[in-house]
């Protein structure tokens, strides 16, 4: 008997309809299933991996490192070489003043950092987020989620938190000497991969330095490349107050890091000592994952590779069925008419051997956010095989 049985009777599940596959093995931009049956992998772990799948680099790094040592202390106490570096790395690819990095284990936990900061540099309280965002799931950045959907069961949440129009520039004066912060994904993710302009967020750059309010840019999903620049908000002639990175940062293994000034994350440690603490944050073997992804990404070619990426999926999902392509780089998703199939496309693709997925509020969305290792040849069969499956379901 496999593993299936004991995984839905003792790991707890997030929804009703998980297809439980049993893996075996992943490599490259495939995995294996218990089965014998491989699937080529158009999400990547949902962004985690923008090497596909065991790159030689990440896991050399890692075996190197846990060689040496795995955990040692708490964050920030002792000088560890892997988590040092990846910080003064972070702040090589991010332009002035963002030079100091808190790192944690999880996007979500990146975010919950920035609303402390965010609040103790300004003693304000107020925080403004975007309809439709998505931060993560913890008690904070459940918060800033406006879909009274998944907040109502665990209210009450974090209080003083306000939601405007993303990409709405009249919304903007709602931005006041209130606002500690604005928190925004440079592209909504669960929205549906929506772009902002680069007026707008030009216009909100200046809005809250006229009121003195932190700008806090969530990159979980379009950084580390996947847009073709380290974040996707350098390709917009502005410069935020915090970034929030994580997911493909680690090539697979859990990260997050909120990146600030240093006169701003230096108020972590006093008044109180130990404002934000972790154990495992910055953890030496993530941390030298983490340094080799970056380094392997820009060593091979792949800032310009996500471009061309994109261009190929656009060609290759052309379809009278699909109304619209949106995202940037690696991070796209197809939109079709209705919602009515969506769910039932990815399960058949999955069946014929190519992972989609689908996204959070955006019901119509089919979530293409590949490895930057993925072929031209690999692009064109997922999206005959996406394309095929859509004329099952709408022409009959």
């Amino acid at each position: 008997m496999g593993i299936k049985s004991d995984f839905f009777k003792y790991q707890a599940q997030t929804t009703p309809f998980a297809p439980g596959l049993e893996i075996s093995h992943a490599n490259g931009n495939y995995f294996f299933d218990t089965h014998g049956n491989k699937y080529l992998d158009m999400v990547a772990g949902v962004s985690a991996l923008p090497l596909g799948h065991s790159h030689p680099a990440v896991v050399k790094a890692i075996k190197d490192q846990l060689d040496k040592y795995m955990h040692v202390m708490v964050y920030g106490e002792y000088a560890m070489s892997p988590a040092t570096l990846l910080c003064k790395k972070i702040a090589s690819l991010l332009p002035s003043p963002l030079d100091t990095t808190y790192l944690v284990n999880s996007g979500t936990e990146a975010t919950e950092a920035s609303i402390k900061l965010a609040r103790r540099v300004t003693g304000r309280s107020q925080i403004i987020a975007m309809k439709n965002a998505y931060h993560g799931n913890t008690t904070g950045s459940l918060a800033l989620m406006d879909y009274e959907e998944r907040k109502a069961p665990f209210r009450p949440l974090l209080p003083d938190v306000h939601h405007i129009t993303f990409n709405c520039v009249q919304e903007l004066r709602l931005i006041t000497k209130n606002t500690a912060a604005v928190i925004i994904e440079t592209i909504q993710g669960g929205a549906g991969f929506k772009v902002p302009s680069s007026h707008w967020l030009q216009e909100l750059r200046m809005r809250c330095n006229q009121t003195g309010t932190l700008l806090i840019v969530d990159e979980i999903q379009p950084g580390i490349w996947r847009t073709g620049s380290f974040c996707y908000f350098q390709q917009h002639d502005i410069i935020p107050d915090m970034v929030i990175t994580g997911k493909g940062l680690a090539g697979g293994l859990p990260i997050g890091a909120l990146t600030a000034r240093q006169s701003h994350m230096t108020q972590f440690k006093e008044f109180p000592m130990l404002g934000h603490i972790t154990t495992f944050g910055g953890n030496p073997v993530i941390a030298a994952a983490a340094l080799a992804t970056l380094q392997a990404i820009e060593d091979e070619g792949y800032p310009e590779r996500v471009k061309e990426i994109e261009l190929r999926f656009r060609e290759s999902l052309q379809h009278n069925i699909i109304k619209e392509i949106r995202g940037k780089g690696a991070m796209i998703a197809a939109i079709l008419p209705d919602d009515q199939y969506a769910a039932r496309i990815v399960d058949r693709c999955r069946e014929k051997g190519v992972i989609f997925f689908l996204l959070l509020f955006e019901k119509r969305a089919i979530r293409v956010s590949p490895p930057y290792t993925v072929t031209d040849q690999e692009i064109d069969h997922a999206c005959a095989v996406l394309k095929e499956t859509i004329d099952e379901f709408y022409s009959s």
